[in-house]
C-alpha cells in the first residue's frame, strides 16, 4: 500500500501557483497573509528566486526566518534573492501593500519558526532581535520612545531594519559574490539596515580588513579564525565582548612573553560569556597556565588540537578552575609527554563528575599510559563519547578497557584504534591484516553482548 502522504487542497493550490510565476507575483498584493508562510516555504525549497524576492518585498509580518529550512550552501543564490527583496526605500505607490518586514534572518536554526507571534501592534518584536548593538531595532526604538513627545525632531522615512546572517570569509568566488550583494544592500540603506552577524568564520584575516569594517562585531557570539597574526586577532577580540565560542587556528606570533600576547590575554579576560574554546596549531608550550588564568571557570568545551603541551601544561590544566567544569575535552594530535601520567589522571579525576566527551586521538598513548588511566576513566560517570583512535594499543589492554567501561551506562560511543598486532608495521594501512581485524571486531562484539551492552557502539578507526 502506498504510504505517500496525500497532498491537501492548499498544497495543490501552492504547487499550481509555483508554476505560474507571473500570476503568483502579481497576486501577492491581494492574497491573505496566512498564505505567505506556506508560499515562502515552497518557494525556498524549490529555489524559486524571483518568487522569493517578491515574497520578501511584500512580507506581511514583522520578521522572516529561514529557520528549519535547509540551505544547500552558506552563500547560495536563494539567500541573495531574499536580500535583494528587502525594501529599504519607502513604498511610493499607495496601492501597493506596504511591507511590514523589519527583521530578515538568513540563518539556519532548528528552534526558530518562520515568523514570530505578534505580541504587540506598536512594536516590531522578534525573539531573535539584536540586544547588543546601538544600531539594533531595540536600541533605536528605545531612543525614539524617549523623544516621542518632541515635535522638533524630524521623522525619518526610513524605518530601521535588521539583517541576520552567518558569514564565511573563505576566499571563494561564491562567498565574494554573496558579500558583494550583502554590502551593496547595506550601503543603499544609508544606515537604516543593521547587519547582525552572530557567527563569523574567517580564513586569512588580512584579506578581509576592509569588509570587516562594515560589521558591527559587538553582535558576534561565534568566531572562528584561521591563518592570522595574533595582533589581528586581538584587534577583533577587542570588539567582541559577548563571544560564546572562539576557534583559533594557525595564529602567528613570535613569543608568549611579548606585548602582543599580553594584549591577547587582556581581551580573553573580558570574555565572561565564553563557553567554548578551540586552539589548533597554537604554540602555547609552557604557557597554558597564563591562558587558563584569564578564561571563565565555567568553560564547557575545550579543544587543544595540534598543540604541543608540556608536563607543566598538564599540571596547570589539572589544577585549573576549568578542570572541575569541562563537559568536552579534545587533545587529539597534540604532542604529549607520557613519561609521567599523573597530571592527566588528576585531570580526569577532577572532571569525573562533568566530562561527557573525551577525544585523545593520535597522541601516542601506549599500553602503560592507558592502563594507568583506566581506573579513573571508569569513574567518569557522565561520559558519553570516548575517542582514542590511532594510538599504539594492544588487544589485551583494549579488552580490559572494554570490561571496565561497560558499567558506564551513559557511554554510547567509543572510537578505538586498530590493535598493533593487526599491522606488520604499526599504523601503516598497507600492512593491515584484514582477517585479524575481523577477529578483533568479533571479539569485542561478543564481549559487549555478554555484558548486555549492545547499546554501546564500539567503532574502529583504521585510518
Amino acid at each position: 500500500m502506498d504510504q505517500t502522504e496525500i497532498p491537501t487542497l492548499l498544497d495543490l493550490a501552492i504547487q499550481n501557483l509555483m508554476v505560474n510565476e507571473p500570476v503568483l507575483i502579481h497576486a501577492l498584493e491581494e492574497i491573505p497573509r496566512e498564505l505567505f508562510i506556506p508560499l515562502f516555504i515552497a518557494a525556498f525549497s524549490g529555489e524559486r528566486k524571483n518568487i522569493l524576492k517578491a515574497i520578501v518585498s511584500t512580507w506581511p509580518f514583522r520578521c522572516l526566518h529561514v529557520g528549519t529550512l535547509r540551505v544547500q550552501e552558506p552563500h547560495c543564490e536563494v539567500l541573495e534573492a531574499m536580500i535583494d527583496g528587502l525594501q529599504i526605500l519607502p513604498v511610493q505607490n499607495s496601492s501597493t501593500r506596504a511591507p511590514k518586514l523589519r527583521v530578515l534572518d538568513l540563518r539556519q536554526d532548528a528552534d526558530c519558526r518562520t515568523t514570530c507571534t505578534d505580541i504587540s501592534s506598536k512594536f516590531p518584536f522578534c525573539f531573535q532581535s539584536c540586544i547588543y548593538s546601538q544600531q539594533s531595532i531595540l536600541k533605536i526604538q528605545e531612543a525614539c520612545n524617549n523623544i516621542a513627545n518632541s515635535e522638533s525632531q524630524p521623522q525619518s522615512s526610513r524605518k530601521p531594519m535588521e539583517l541576520f546572517v552567518d558569514l564565511y570569509f573563505d576566499g571563494t568566488l561564491r562567498s565574494r559574490k554573496f558579500l558583494s550583494v550583502l554590502l551593496n544592500k547595506v550601503e543603499q540603506s544609508f544606515g537604516s539596515l543593521h547587519l547582525c552577524c552572530r557567527d563569523l568564520q574567517i580564513s586569512k584575516t588580512s584579506d578581509y580588513k576592509s569588509t570587516l569594517k562594515f560589521l558591527d562585531l559587538v553582535c558576534t557570539d561565534h568566531l572562528g579564525i584561521d591563518q592570522a597574526y595574533l595582533s589581528e586577532v586581538s584587534t577583533l577580540l577587542a570588539q567582541m565582548i559577548h563571544l560564546d565560542s572562539l576557534s583559533l587556528s594557525r595564529i602567528i606570533f613570535r613569543s608568549c612573553k611579548g606585548k602582543n600576547f599580553r594584549n591577547f590575554l587582556t581581551h580573553f579576560g573580558q570574555m565572561d560569556n565564553l563557553e567554548e574554546l578551540s586552539l589548533s596549531f597554537f604554540s602555547i608550550r609552557d604557557q597554558l597556565n597564563k591562558l587558563l588564568r584569564v578564561l571563565p571557570p565555567e568553560l564547557d568545551f575545550l579543544y587543544l588540537t595540534f598543540c604541543e603541551l608540556s608536563h607543566k601544561d598538564f599540571i596547570s590544566l589539572s589544577q585549573s578552575l576549568q578542570a572541575n567544569h569541562l563537559k568536552l575535552l579534545n587533545l587529539s594530535n597534540t604532542q604529549i609527554s607520557w613519561e609521567y601520567s599523573e597530571p592527566f589522571v588528576t585531570l580526569l579525576e577532577n572532571l569525573s563528575g562533568t566530562l561527557q566527551h573525551l577525544e585523545i586521538d593520535s597522541c601516542l598513548i601506549t599500553d602503560s599510559t592507558l592502563s594507568a588511566v583506566i581506573p579513573t576513566l571508569s569513574r567518569c560517570s557522565h561520559l558519553r563519547v570516548l575517542s582514542f583512535a590511532s594510538n599504539p594499543i594492544t588487544m589485551p589492554v583494549l579488552k580490559h578497557l572494554l570490561q571496565q567501561l561497560t558499567p558506564l551506562m551513559e557511554l554510547k560511543y567509543v572510537i578505538y584504534p586498530v590493535p598493533v598486532h593487526c599491522y606488520e608495521q604499526w599504523n601503516s594501512h598497507d600492512t593491515l591484516n584484514q582477517q585479524k581485524l575481523a577477529e578483533v571486531k568479533a571479539q569485542l562484539k561478543g564481549m559487549l553482548q555478554a555484558a548486555q551492552r549492545e547499546d554501546m557502539n564500539w567503532t574502529m578507526c583504521s585510518e
